[in-house]
């Protein structure tokens, strides 16, 4: 069931959609590649063994990796719900 101007099945196409290029996105991100380097690459800590034959080609400690990850990265901030209050801006 749509509402307002929507046809029947518009909000679940806006749902796949959306899930689609979130897929996309994720499998783009770059994964290591190569030989695991035995030192941290930014910090120079050692990496422990289990984390280099976990995640082969891994570069990173696990404290500058969860800093990597934490840095903010902005999105496309694409709006399919197409709401009124979007449109009047």
């Amino acid at each position: 069931m749509a509402g307002g101007w929507s046809r029947d099945g518009a909000v679940n196409e806006q749902i796949e959609a959306s899930i689609s290029d979130e897929l996309e996105r994720m499998r783009a991100r770059k994964a290591p590649v190569g030989e695991s380097l035995m030192e941290c690459a930014e910090c120079g800590e050692e990496i422990p063994e289990k984390r280099r034959l976990a995640i082969p080609g891994v570069k990173l400690c696990i404290d500058c990796q969860q800093e990597h990850d934490g840095t903010y990265r902005a999105r496309s901030g694409i709006n399919r719900r197409g709401s009124k209050d979007s449109q009047l801006k």
